[in-house]
């Protein structure tokens, strides 16, 4: 008999068995799921998160969080050579515009088409579409107003696009006005 037939699941660490778990799922899952799935309190999975976290800063995964949820994603600095082994075209590229609309969204989640259009200050139905059928916008409800229009939110797609594990990784927008002010004022310099 082999030493692997000898080994049994208590034999492996509670990341092992965290990570087992999202290898399989092909949706992201609720924390809470995979409390239940072994019988053990969502703090203690936190803390299987955490060591699992830590294991993978080295290795070519990494743990994505999405809205209470979590699942394993290729490591976003391995992008270039992913997408080469796989035939893939280079990350969509999107526009000015699209970018924009993906900003106030991503900042302002959840948030209603009316809302992104007041901000923007032009009509964003073209963008959302666009956002949507990239994957990088959802629908997340609908408001109790006046013709309860549609909530939308970024996607676990958009954290991968963007390298981010967590929206709580996007800059802080005041660091994000002032670098723009800059550029805008050097922008300036340059044309006078």
């Amino acid at each position: 008999m082999s030493d692997s037939q000898n080994i049994s699941d208590a034999d492996f660490s509670l990341a092992a068995k965290i990570e087992a778990m999202l290898f399989v799922s092909a949706e992201p899952v609720p924390v809470t799921q995979l409390a239940q799935a072994l019988d053990v309190t969502p703090s203690v999975i936190e803390r299987g998160l955490k060591e699992l976290d830590d294991s993978l800063l080295t290795r070519g995964l990494r743990l994505q969080r999405s809205a209470g949820r979590v699942q394993l994603t290729t490591a976003p600095e391995l992008a270039a050579i992913v997408e080469h082994f796989l035939g893939l075209e280079a990350t969509t590229h999107l526009s000015r515009a699209a970018l924009e609309t993906l900003a106030i969204i991503a900042y302002q989640q959840p948030v209603t088409r009316p809302q992104v259009d007041s901000i923007r200050g032009v009509n964003s139905d073209g963008m959302m579409k666009s956002l949507l059928s990239k994957g990088l916008v959802q629908e997340s409800g609908r408001t109790d107003g006046p013709g309860r229009p549609i909530l939308y939110s970024t996607t676990p797609e958009f954290l991968q696009h963007f390298g981010l594990s967590s929206i709580i990784e996007l800059p802080p927008l005041a660091a994000l006005a002032v670098q723009v002010e800059v550029e805008t004022e050097h922008t300036e310099l340059l044309k006078g």
